[in-house]
């Protein structure tokens, strides 16, 4: 294909990941020297792609200040000069990380994508991950690799069977008001949770051997959208189920009450024991990164009319 004969405006679909500790959130902070998100790191590298427009992120996922993402996502939109063809993807993402000036953010791939679509309004699952150690009777008894990482308790073990049975209570379609924060967008707090799971995790690389008094455990959620700080409060409510504070079938109750300042409920768990693992998109044939899609099992069904280009093989909210 020769060059364009006039600007042409292309839009892209990038997945990209992060360790939150330095950033207040994803979102761009504006106007402030002192506080700075994700975003705007992601612009400042954009602005070398020289785009006739300037080029802005449209955020799929919001997370808090402190709180990760193995797998976020976005579109953008780059304008080349009249005469020169749009980037690839490979050559976009490539470009993308050559500039960006901040090492604990990456991006994974990159996608070109239909002038319509919308990363946020477009996706059709969202996973979050939420990690708990057990055993860490002092902060200074947590390695240096995983604090951050995950939320130490002090309590030897949790009651996991417990948890498992109060998570029941949380699937399906409900009203999450009891586990919204103050300062949501959203306009209501119906949401269906497809997916709420306890595990133990089989162990941190990063723990030495003699140090096996710690436990780690992963509790995962999935639904199409998650209210403002939802994951960690119902992390919060779950880890109180499981230390023997509450009952599972109080958690029902909870839930029904629709009251965000209960004793429970209002409690948050900590934003660095969280990380967003997955946002994939049902319409997109390709357009998930491989290892995502895999693990979401997530390929039948794409319409198989719409093609992407891609910057690798095609093998495979808001907190």
């Amino acid at each position: 294909m020769g060059p364009a004969a006039g600007p042409v405006t292309a839009r892209y679909l990038v997945y990209f990941q992060y360790l939150g500790t330095d950033f207040n959130g994803v979102a761009a902070v504006r106007g402030c020297q002192r506080a700075v998100g994700v975003q705007n790191y992601l612009e400042e590298a954009a602005k070398r792609l020289n785009s006739v427009v300037p080029v802005k992120f449209t955020i799929s996922s919001r997370t808090d200040a402190g709180v990760h993402a193995l797998c976020n996502a976005a579109h953008l939109d780059v304008q080349r000069r009249s005469g020169q063809a749009p980037f690839s993807p490979e050559v976009l993402a490539e470009a993308l990380n050559a500039h960006l000036k901040h090492p604990a953010i990456r991006i994974v791939q990159a996608f070109r994508v239909p002038g319509d679509f919308h990363a946020r309004h477009a996706a059709t699952s969202r996973t979050y991950l939420y990690r708990l150690v057990t055993g860490c009777h002092r902060p200074d008894q947590l390695s240096v690799f995983e604090r951050n990482r995950c939320w130490a308790l002090r309590a030897g073990c949790l009651d996991v069977d417990a948890m498992q049975e109060a998570a029941q209570h949380l699937l399906g379609t409900h009203d999450f008001s009891a586990f919204q924060s103050a300062g949501s967008p959203a306009t209501g707090a119906v949401r269906t949770l497809r997916r709420a799971s306890v595990s133990p995790d089989p162990g941190s690389p990063f723990v030495l051997a003699q140090e096996n008094r710690l436990q780690f455990w992963n509790l995962e959620f999935e639904s199409r959208s998650f209210l403002y700080r939802q994951v960690r409060r119902m992390t919060s409510v779950l880890v109180a189920v499981g230390l023997g504070a509450l009952m599972p079938a109080q958690v029902k109750v909870i839930l029904e009450s629709r009251d965000p300042l209960g004793r429970h409920q209002a409690r948050v768990a900590p934003a660095h024991g969280l990380f967003l693992k997955s946002v994939l998109y049902g319409s997109l044939a390709g357009g998930n990164p491989a290892s995502v899609q895999q693990e979401g099992k997530e390929t039948s069904g794409w319409p198989k009319n719409l093609q992407l280009e891609t910057s690798s093989p095609k093998t495979g909210g808001l907190e």
